[in-house]
């Protein structure tokens, strides 16, 4: 079943007097339950292609498709809590609240669903914590905690809301090599067993035979 469509999708940037295109004219398909890398040197249009997918940006032209849904027809408000309910995202530099320890971080994006129940709330925090293996960890900060371990702070604040898609930018690109690698097979894991539809982007080859599928970009261009 396909989760995320892009028809012909191109997005520009104003440069002072000048439009730049991030994106040139993408064709991609996402079907639910793939694990997708975008692949591409830094300025390639990953980042942009993660952004429009997400629905934090709109196209200059083009189609995209959300579980069906055509995003570029949606009002802010649609925008906004198609984002809340279906997707998850995961940021390179962890974006964690400081101040929260690990539970809070976790539950934080659960508080703005005033119909869940506060049993279905802790349940479901205790439920990720679990399957990122942080369950000793949950009463510490960030500051307390490793790259890594941060980094599977970040995925279960993304997993929590049982999203149908995860989309990661760079998830690996502050971590060490063999920290870079337990995150990947983390996330390969969840995506087995959990049927997360996860789509990041990273431009480190070195990943490429962790994944399910490759998608590369140059100069804002899908060409594998």
């Amino acid at each position: 079943m396909s989760l995320v469509q892009l028809k012909n999708v191109k997005k520009s940037y104003k440069l002072g007097e000048t439009w730049v295109p991030a994106l040139r004219g993408v064709n991609l398909e996402i079907r639910a339950g793939e694990f997708t890398s975008v692949i591409g040197a830094s300025g390639s249009g990953k980042s942009t292609l993660l952004n429009l997918v997400g629905c934090l940006d709109l196209p200059t032209e083009g189609s995209i498709q959300i579980g069906g849904q055509e995003v570029t027809q949606m009002n802010e408000l649609q925008q906004c809590s198609l984002r809340n309910e279906k997707i998850g995202f995961i940021f390179q530099s962890f974006n964690l609240v400081p101040v929260l320890n690990i539970w809070e971080n976790i539950e934080l994006p659960l508080l703005v669903k005033a119909n869940l129940p506060l049993d279905q709330r802790n349940q479901r925090v205790q439920s990720v914590i679990q399957s990122v293996g942080l369950e000793t960890f949950k009463h510490h900060r960030p500051d307390q905690l490793s790259g890594g371990q941060r980094q599977r702070v970040a995925i279960a604040r993304a997993l929590v809301t049982q999203p149908s898609l995860v989309l990661a930018d760079e998830p690996t690109a502050n971590l060490d090599s063999k920290t870079a690698h337990m995150i990947l097979d983390l996330m390969a894991e969840l995506n087995k067993t959990q049927n997360v539809t996860f789509l990041f982007c990273s431009h480190d080859e070195k990943l490429i035979g962790r994944v399910g599928r490759i998608v590369r970009i140059h100069d804002g261009l899908i060409v594998e």
